[in-house]
């Protein structure tokens, strides 16, 4: 079986530590293990009577519960089948222009969709200095490289906030530039939930200024929600009614609508996740930077990046056939290669159980 770019995968994980999926200790897909909300699951099972009946194509229930959770008219927001499915769409639009800037290490959905449409890729790596990952600001003065040269008037940008996969949490004043110097600029905030809200750097209060934003938000991270595949972007009307012609009729299900309408209500879930989230990375963090031979990398998401000085691929298997225990390694991210691996932040139990494995490997 292949070898996956995406974490999550058990199904090789399985077959390579010979043992059922249900086994397999997942630390490579970053998903909060204080979900789903039993406030989703509930409003899953109240929908169940109306799966013999088409979802509303305009999704306005779901629309407006987006638009009372982020303060927006709902003609403002698209809802779609996961973060997958809008990125198909971004690709598509950033296509038509003369470029795309990438910034790097990028999530692999983002090559995916681009080539697709076959977009003129440029990529433009983060500067890695003295372990902390940083935003270059084009001033007009000197750029880093990758970075193009002349105008960007003409160009995309994409990038992501909480950056996948090295953690960083970039201001919303060091992004702000580029909206003045770019024809599109697209922020994929998949993990911007699981900053708190006095910390958050989100772009969605200023969407409306700028009519060549486009963000993009998962629900299914945050709530423990993958199966489910649901998503939205944010931006301007105009552009997402052209998007709504290009795609599929219905392309979020009647069980996924329901469950992000009550989960976008559950305050008590989300106090919840921001209490437990920074102590619980925190201590991990500070029980993998004892471990002699890996460095951690600080995080404002709820994943660990982690440099380590032996091979991270043979020493995912090790996890694998010896203790069960998945962890992502960076392969896909040619930047980073076969010395660093991301994990998820797990409860207590299961963050000492990685541990101890890492310990003994």
């Amino acid at each position: 079986m292949r070898q996956p770019a995406h974490g999550g995968n058990l199904a090789w994980a399985a077959a390579l530590a010979g043992c059922p999926p249900d086994a397999i200790l997942d630390f490579s897909a970053s998903i909060s293990p204080l979900g789903p909300p039993n406030s989703a699951i509930a409003a899953i099972k109240s929908q169940i009577g109306n799966l013999k009946h088409y979802p509303d194509p305009n999704y306005s229930e779901l629309r407006l519960a987006l638009s009372h959770f982020h303060q927006l008219p709902p003609e403002w927001i698209l809802p779609g089948n996961g973060s997958a499915e809008l990125l198909t769409l971004v690709g598509r639009e950033l296509a038509q222009l003369a470029a795309t800037i990438l910034i790097t290490p990028a999530f692999g959905d983002y090559y995916r969709t681009l080539r697709a449409y076959n977009a003129n890729l440029l990529e433009c790596p983060l500067s890695l200095v003295t372990g902390h990952w940083s935003l270059f600001l084009d001033t007009g003065h000197r750029r880093p490289s990758g970075f193009p040269q002349g105008k960007t008037k003409d160009k995309g940008l994409l990038l992501n906030n909480p950056h996948n996969p090295t953690g960083k949490l970039f201001s919303r004043d060091s992004i702000l530039p580029y909206l003045e110097q770019f024809a599109l600029v697209v922020v994929d905030e998949a993990f911007m939930d699981f900053v708190p809200p006095n910390e958050e750097q989100s772009l969605i209060p200023v969407v409306q200024e700028y009519a060549n934003l486009v963000v993009l938000r998962s629900l299914t991270k945050f709530y423990s929600l993958p199966g489910l595949r649901l998503g939205y972007a944010i931006a301007h009307p105009d552009c997402l009614a052209k998007w709504q012609l290009w795609r599929d009729p219905w392309p979020v299900n009647t069980l996924a609508a329901a469950a992000a309408i009550a989960a976008l209500q559950d305050t008590e879930f989300q106090q919840q996740t921001w209490a437990w989230l920074p102590p619980a990375r925190n201590q991990l963090f500070q029980a993998l930077a004892e471990i002699p031979g890996l460095q951690p990398q600080a995080s404002a998401a709820n994943f660990l990046l982690v440099e380590s000085q032996k091979s991270t691929s043979q020493l995912q298997q090790q996890l694998l056939k010896h203790h069960q225990i998945l962890i992502r390694d960076c392969l896909s991210f040619k930047e980073l290669g076969d010395r660093f691996f991301r994990i998820a932040v797990r409860s207590q139990s299961d963050n000492q159980r990685l541990l101890t494995a890492l310990k003994e490997s």
